[in-house]
């Protein structure tokens, strides 16, 4: 195999597409990022890559033909992903026009392109099916992964020359995700609210939905690693497809799987979500006025397509998952 590029290597998703590739023997790999804000380098000390490069830097070399004929694939993983940036400009040209361009190229030269795209193109949907009629992408996040997603569909009804497989995640958790602040996952603002004041803090009923009781499809890092590389082995597979397990959880189940976690973790039984509410392990607060209207009370994936491309590995569920990811998260505290 040649070099596999593999942009925002060192953000959350990226980190452990590097990390999957490096279990595989591979490490002929261009790690590409933005390190202006460098608290996410540590994701990458325990890779191994051929190079690093600047997404801006990275972008002009890649059109001069500096690495035509070496470059295999590109997992295009780099964006910003703030659903709260309100810079359209900027989320325009660093997610939407940054990934035309890779599309462009790799048409070009036949190279495999496999793309994250976002559950945010779903918005005010009730419907997580990949169909235009489904997609209504509330901020200006979703609406940049929303309109690459459009201009990868026409492309392939004008006909590809090379694989091109864009990934709409759903609501990801695991290991690398510190650095993403106030936009990591539920699995990791829970874990560091349980271990500085012994509980955690979910919001009261809303919507129709009991306390906690809000329902997302929660699918760990691993897995969305996984599908990554199972489209990197299958060249012949293209298309706009959910990433999520199929099932939507409860914001309760997180909650009780990170507790649990850390029970065992520190010599102590595990507690059914009614004994761990019966000792105020978990505490409801109102629901913001503010979030009303705006927010999603549940998603789930549809995987069809998915299965249809072959896939056929089983998800991990919310206990396993987070569980797991939990203990990576003790083991280096």
């Amino acid at each position: 195999m040649g070099t596999i590029v593999v942009t925002g290597a060192a953000g959350f998703v990226g980190a452990n597409i590097v990390k999957g590739l490096n279990q595989r023997g591979i490490t002929d790999i261009i790690a590409v990022d933005n390190l202006s804000r460098a608290e996410k380098f540590p994701n990458l000390v325990d890779c191994e890559i051929a190079d690093y490069f600047d997404k801006g830097e990275f972008l002009e070399r890649l059109q001069a033909g500096l690495w035509d004929g070496d470059i295999d694939a590109i997992l295009h993983q780099g964006a910003c992903s703030d659903t709260m940036e309100t810079d359209g400009r900027y989320m325009m040209e660093n997610n939407f026009r940054y990934s035309v361009s890779l599309l462009d190229y790799c048409q070009e030269v036949e190279v495999p392109l496999l793309y994250a795209s976002s559950a945010a193109v779903y918005g005010g949907s009730t419907v997580f099916k990949e169909s235009r009629a489904n997609e209504k992408p509330l901020n200006i996040y979703g609406y940049s992964k929303f309109l690459f997603d459009q201009i990868v569909r026409r492309r392939m009804a004008e006909g590809l020359t090379a694989q091109v497989a864009g990934f709409r995640y759903f609501n990801v958790y695991g290991p690398c995700e510190s650095h993403k602040g106030r936009m990591a996952s539920v699995a990791f603002h829970n874990f560091n609210e349980f271990r500085a004041s012994g509980k955690v803090r979910l919001f009261e009923g809303w919507d129709g939905y009991g306390n906690g009781e809000q329902r997302r499809d929660f699918v760990s890092v691993e897995d969305v690693a996984k599908v990554n590389l199972y489209f990197l082995d299958h060249p012949e597979q293209s298309g706009v497809i959910n990433l999520g397990t199929g099932r939507a959880q409860a914001f309760n189940d997180v909650a009780g799987a990170v507790v649990n976690a850390c029970r065992v973790h520190d010599g102590k039984a595990p507690l059914s979500l009614e004994q761990i509410r019966a000792e105020g392990l978990i505490e409801y607060v109102p629901f913001p006025d503010s979030l009303k209207g705006k927010y999603q009370s549940y998603t789930q994936a549809d995987i069809g397509d998915l299965r249809a491309a072959r896939y056929e590995e089983a998800f991990l569920d919310v206990e396993t998952g987070v569980g797991r990811y939990v203990s990576t998260l003790l083991g280096s505290t």
